[in-house]
């Protein structure tokens, strides 16, 4: 008999092994994370803003382009010294990384630490989950104890690793938390590849993700007891839906709960972090508390931790559902379900039916892990069919997708752990809009049109997976783009507030460009403050209106270039004759210039008066004049600037009701506009208003009163946004003054917590009642 590759090496050695290759893994891709922080500091150090962000941000980039291989050579050695200790001395060696249980006094930096790494690990484990758990159990096997809330393996040693060689070597903590979203992804990213890595290791070796040693031993003895054997799997699964579900009754605890339970996080270091955490955050969190409750409930019975992959659908099921693919417009117009009704007896209908599908499935499942995942399913789409939010138009259609969604969690159980599976995604977006909508606004529009060629677009589609969900997400992405915008009052609104956006995003534009050319040159403070603060105004207006290249902007460049070389010292009289004869035209194009942007009568003659004063002091300077060449090269370049231009962050934007209801037509009763006022606002906030999404509702107070609003469109800089209340007012708000609203709470998501993770928790609060239906 062939001996099995795990007998090659001891499970201590197998272990050791898998350490090693870990930390070989994460010392070969800390370049990435590196390559991660760089890129952001530069695209951050590129962006404008006021005088006091743009110099915080180049002192970043500079920080860490003179840090960064500091930085990580103190990771490599973090690391690495794990390794170089024995086993026992390897867990005392990296106690720091949790708060003593003893009564000794913590500083306020660690605790700082511990809160930045607890940010860290948690997206980070939002996307490593079902690795992760696969290498925990593989691990346990070998060494008969579970992974120590300090081993090196779990996702918040490493973060806690980056955080203190940050520190180490001089790098600011505020830096730290400027780059914490790289951080994330590219830690993710790179944990992902090495935990994938380890468990194909340890599967090459025969090490298998046991599950753990009390459910096999109430396996065991439920086995003692059972002739079939399917028993002793029914049992277990009962008995760890108990388990599992303690800690989600009534679904009251939070994500930080459920991840600290599962991965063994402690409670401190994230008990501070919590408390400071954003709705969105908090919400993350409590979602990604559920997706580990449900996991654990479904890990038994599909035979271990690892979600990533399934076995075929067993033959009867397949058949079943096959055939409920083609016969699926039958099936439903049998049952009412079709465009002509649209009641809500006809959601009370099709739900029915849906629980009869259900167990009619249920029957041909030739697996527990099949029972189990019908069972789930169908408990989460009787928890969205009774969302009275979502109009009852809405609701019938998505009834329709319970099949298919069924079809592809047996393929793909990742469904019931990642957030971010495009079928969730996709239910979650089509329910977060239909939630301010009554029955009549859906009944026959074309949102409601959009949702049923969806559906039917999935029915019919013959491989139902994460393909063609994204798909259809993705073509409603675009639906919603248009959609959302498309009435005559808030396309010309939109257009607008694009057509400001981007003549001040060139403003700014201009000045950098501007700056950046006259940074060498002997130019006088008054031409120099001219250009930088009106005529790069000028400039931005004019190509907006006209294009960058149309004559009369590259004539308004040309003046740019000509007011530098005319205000410039004049040795010789041949200069001073040239700036003569050139004069009458410059001051003519600086006074079109001036008009167009609104500046006329005594303000347009004090600032041209300004000008000519120092032309004419240029007549008598003695400086060193501006060689011929170098204004022929300012010329050039500003000819075709928007070559030399990057994307850049607006600062401050005059807006008003007034000014759009002239560039408009559109009454300034409809309108409300909310610029920004320096209200203190904390970055979080304003991270979090550019992460909204067009189509969902929020409540907005307006001076005590409370308006239902969606969030309708963002600029492309997102410094812009617009919400719409059912009554037809529109509230244009510039970003920050966004974020001041949501952090007074002012303005409140209605589905903070998404259509499908609603629909789980309330499924998990099920089973726990009456696990015995999981496999019944």
């Amino acid at each position: 008999m062939q001996t099995p590759p795990a007998a090659a090496a001891s499970p201590r050695r197998l272990a050791r092994m898998v350490r090693e290759r870990w930390t070989d893994a994460l010392k070969g891709g800390l370049p990435d994370i590196d390559k991660a922080v760089a890129e952001f500091f530069t695209a951050l150090m590129q962006q404008t803003g006021t005088q006091r962000d743009m110099q915080k941000r180049r002192d970043a980039w500079q920080g860490y382009e003179q840090k960064r291989k500091d930085w990580l050579q103190g990771m490599t050695a973090a690391l690495r010294a794990p390794l170089e200790l024995p086993t026992p001395a390897t867990v005392s060696a990296r106690a720091t990384y949790t708060l003593d249980s003893s009564l000794e006094l913590v500083g306020d930096d660690v605790v700082e630490n511990k809160i930045i790494a607890s940010r860290i690990a948690l997206t980070v484990m939002e996307e490593v989950a079902p690795q992760f758990d696969s290498l925990r159990l593989r691990m346990r096997s070998l060494e008969q104890n579970d992974l120590p809330a300090t081993d090196p393996l779990r996702p918040e040693a490493l973060s806690l690793s980056l955080v203190e060689s940050w520190l180490k070597v001089g790098l600011p903590r505020d830096d730290l938390q400027m780059a914490v979203e790289p951080l994330q992804r590219a830690t993710a990213a790179l944990m992902q590849s090495a935990y994938q890595s380890c468990n194909e290791f340890l599967a090459e070796r025969g090490v298998v993700a046991q599950q753990e040693m009390r459910v096999r031993l109430q396996r065991s003895a439920a086995g003692a007891h059972s002739a079939s054997g399917s028993g002793g799997l029914a049992s277990h699964a009962l008995e760890q839906s108990r388990q599992a579900m303690q800690s989600a009754r009534g679904g009251g605890h939070s994500g930080r709960d459920a991840y600290s339970h599962s991965s063994g996080y402690s409670g401190s270091p994230m008990g501070p972090f919590d408390a400071a955490a954003t709705p969105l955050l908090r919400a993350r969190q409590r979602a990604q508390g559920v997706m580990v409750q449900l996991r654990r409930l479904l890990s038994p019975a599909l035979g271990g931790g690892d979600l990533s992959q399934a076995p075929p659908a067993s033959a009867a099921l397949a058949h079943a559902l096959a055939a409920h693919r083609v016969q699926a417009d039958v099936y439903y117009s049998t049952l009412g379900a079709i465009v002509e009704d649209y009641s809500p007896a006809a959601v009370i209908q099709v739900a029915g039916a849906v629980r009869e599908r259900s167990a009619e499935l249920k029957k041909k499942a030739g697996t527990d892990s099949e029972k189990a995942i019908i069972e789930v399913v169908a408990l989460m789409f009787q928890s969205i069919l009774s969302e009275d939010r979502i109009p009852p138009a809405v609701r019938v259609w998505f009834a329709r997708l319970q099949v298919p969604v069924l079809r592809v969690a047996l393929a793909e159980p990742e469904f019931f752990s990642n957030l971010n599976h495009p079928a969730r995604k996709l239910i979650d977006r089509m329910g977060a809009v239909a939630l301010g909508f009554d029955s009549a606004s859906v009944s026959g529009s074309t949102l409601e049109a959009e949702v049923r060629r969806i559906v039917q677009v999935i029915e019919q589609y013959p491989e139902t997976g994460r393909r063609v969900f994204q798909l259809v997400h993705d073509e409603f992405e675009k639906f919603l783009t248009k959609h959302l915008t498309e009435k005559h009052d808030t396309a010309k609104l939109v257009s607008v507030a694009q057509q400001v956006e981007q003549k001040e995003t060139l403003t700014i534009k201009y000045t950098i460009e501007l700056r950046t050319m006259l940074s060498e040159m002997p130019v006088r403070d008054e031409v120099r403050e001219f250009l930088f603060k009106t005529w790069a105004e000028v400039l931005a207006l004019s190509a907006v209106r006209h294009g960058a290249q149309h004559a009369e902007t590259v004539s308004f460049k040309r003046t740019a270039a000509d007011l530098v070389w005319a205000a410039s010292a004049k040795p010789n009289r041949a200069e001073r004759a040239q700036v003569i004869q050139s004069l009458p035209g410059i001051l003519q194009r600086l006074r079109e210039g001036l008009l167009m942007v609104g500046i006329a009568g005594e303000d347009q003659d004090a600032k041209i008066k300004a000008l000519t004063d120092t032309l004419a002091d240029a007549f008598m300077s003695k400086t060193a004049a501006i060689p011929l060449d170098h204004i022929e090269a300012m010329a050039r370049r500003l000819a075709n600037v928007e070559e030399f231009l990057d994307d850049a962050v607006l600062g401050e934007l005059p807006l008003d009701a007034e000014h759009i209801e002239m560039m408009t037509g559109i009454d300034a009763s409809a309108i409300q506009v909310f610029a920004d006022n320096d209200a203190p606002v904390e970055d979080a906030m304003v991270a979090w208003a550019r992460e909204l999404v067009p189509g969902d509702w929020f409540t907005l107070d307006i001076n005590g009163a409370a308006a239902q609003v969606q969030y309708a469109w963002h600029s492309k800089q997102r410094q812009l946004h617009l919400l719409v209340s059912t009554d037809g007012i529109s509230y244009l708000i510039q970003l920050r003054r966004l974020g001041a609203y949501l952090q007074a709470g002012l303005l409140v998501p209605r589905d903070e917590d998404g259509l499908t993770v609603r629909a789980t928790r309330e499924a998990l609060a099920k089973l726990n009642a009456n696990p015995e239906r999981l496999l019944a």
